[in-house]
């Protein structure tokens, strides 16, 4: 079931530094939202702290809060493991494990999970997987044959198969689209419109033609300079972030990118 996001006054540290000062975000459940902005104003380390990924930088900490219908992600007794279940994610290239096969592939945040299955209800949810990603027709028929040798396009929905077939509530995506060509990033795109009806969607691009298509709020971050943390400027309906931002940051930077 798919859940809503309240983040509330939240920075992000990587020991001293201030990577993300006070991001103050909601995020409607069955929804896409969009995080736009110039590389490096902290969209992917914000991304990353949904599902406390960042984490795994020694010395990353935030304060502030993340709520996922009302549970504190960042709790005392919140295990960053069953946050990441809970909340899955897709990276910007495609990064199937290269010694499993496709179904090995689909089937490998179960094993993480120590959970034991019957062959029956493996193959189900390989399937069910695969048919959510819309890879089942193309792959059906060499389940067993590696993940890393189907196509880019083919490699990233095995890994968004791999992403939703621990049933997570929420989906965070990492540039999906950014190493794809054209006809692989309009599969997606349209995956991304059919996921949506079961999953909260929060997707990084610099690709603002793919945030216009795809999404129904923006967020824009951005930095003061160097060496600055990075902010959420403004966040809003992506298609009155498009035609009318409040902030004239939102509107050069937007304007330059369709340019």
């Amino acid at each position: 079931m798919a859940k809503s996001i309240d983040v509330s006054d939240l920075n992000i540290y990587y020991g001293d530094f201030l990577a993300v000062e006070g991001v103050t975000i909601p995020v409607a459940a069955r929804s896409v939202t969009a995080f736009i902005g110039p590389s490096g104003c902290g969209k992917s380390t914000f991304l990353r702290s949904l599902n406390r990924m960042h984490e795994v930088i020694r010395g990353a900490r935030v304060d502030g809060k993340v709520l996922v219908d009302g549970q504190d992600l960042y709790a005392d007794d919140m295990d960053p493991v069953n946050v990441r279940r809970m909340i899955g994610m897709v990276f910007q290239r495609p990064n199937p494990f290269p010694t499993m096969s496709i179904a090995e592939n689909v089937l490998a945040g179960q094993k993480l999970n120590s959970k034991r299955m019957k062959k029956s209800e493996a193959d189900d949810i390989v399937e069910r997987s695969l048919r959510s990603a819309g890879l089942w027709n193309e792959v059906k028929d060499r389940l067993d044959r590696p993940g890393s040798g189907l196509s880019g396009g083919q490699q990233q929905r095995l890994c968004i198969a791999r992403a939703i077939a621990t049933q997570p509530e929420i989906l965070l995506m990492d540039e999906p689209c950014s190493a794809l060509d054209p006809i692989s990033t309009s599969v997606i795109e349209d995956l991304i419109h059919e996921l949506k009806k079961d999953y909260t969607i929060v997707i990084v691009t610099h690709n603002m033609q793919q945030a216009a298509r795809v999404s129904d709020t923006t967020a824009f971050f951005n930095l003061a300079g160097v060496g600055q943390p990075g902010r959420l400027v403004e966040h809003g309906p992506t298609e009155k972030m498009f035609s009318n931002p409040e902030d004239p940051a939102t509107e050069a930077y937007i304007q330059g990118r369709f340019g």
